[in-house]
């Protein structure tokens, strides 16, 4: 898929493809799809999309509150974890 609003990537070991998270990051807080995986992305780091590289950097990398409302493509609500954003 191509990135863009609503889409995040993460640790397919951690959230699986097609898992749909709840996160409050500020202005970033909603609902995203994991639909992406990355290098950079291990354990409970996420990757929000942002429409610039200015935005990115200057969201900076932080720790955020994520909630699990599907884990993968066929699951039940899961925990809520402390997830970090490489902006």
């Amino acid at each position: 898929v191509y990135v863009k609003r609503g889409i995040v990537a993460a640790d397919p070991r951690t959230l699986p493809i097609g898992s749909v998270i709840e996160v409050e990051a500020g202005r970033y807080s909603g609902i995203y799809t994991v639909l992406d995986t990355g290098s950079a992305v291990k354990g409970h780091i996420i990757d929000i999309y942002m429409p610039s590289y200015e935005e990115a950097i200057e969201f900076g990398r932080q720790c955020v509150k994520v909630r699990v409302l599907r884990l993968g493509w066929h699951s039940d609500p899961s925990d809520t974890f402390s997830y970090g954003i490489a902006g």
